[in-house]
C-alpha cells in the first residue's frame, strides 16, 4: 500500500486548509485511515481516524469541532478539513493506514505511511 498526501501550506490563524490522502496497491487490506501530525521537538500526535467500512470517526480533544475527517472509498482517499486553524496546529501532517478496525491514536498500530505535507499557521 502506497499513501499519497497533498494539501497543506500557510495560512493565516483562522483560516481553513484541508489536506487529502490517496490509497493505491493492496487498499483492501486497509480498514482505517488516519491523520498525525508532527510539530518541530515534539513528538508525533494523533489528529483524527476514520473506519472506511462504517465511517466511524475520532478526533484528538484538541481537533475536535474544528476538523473533519471524510472518506471517500470509491477513490481510496481520506481528507482532513481543517478550520478555525491556530498557531500550534502548525505542524507536518502525515496521513497513515492500518489493517485493523481500531481507531487507534497510538501511531505503532498504523503500518502505512505517507510521506508529510507541512502545515503551518500564522498568528
Amino acid at each position: 500500500v502506497q499513501l499519497q498526501a497533498s494539501g497543506g501550506g500557510l495560512v493565516q490563524a483562522g483560516g481553513s486548509l484541508r489536506l487529502s490522502c490517496a490509497a493505491s496497491g493492496r487498499t483492501f487490506t486497509i480498514y482505517v485511515m488516519g491523520w498525525f501530525r508532527q510539530a518541530p521537538g515534539k513528538e508525533r500526535e494523533f489528529v483524527a481516524a476514520v473506519r472506511k467500512y462504517d465511517g466511524v470517526r475520532d478526533y484528538a480533544d484538541s481537533v475536535k469541532g474544528r476538523f473533519a475527517i471524510s472518506r471517500d472509498n470509491a477513490k481510496n482517499t481520506v481528507s482532513l478539513e481543517m478550520n478555525s486553524l491556530k498557531p500550534e496546529d502548525t505542524a507536518v501532517y502525515y496521513c497513515a493506514a492500518k489493517v485493523d478496525h481500531g481507531l487507534d491514536y497510538e501511531g505503532d498500530k498504523y503500518k502505512y505511511w505517507g510521506q508529510g505535507t507541512q502545515v503551518t499557521v500564522s498568528s
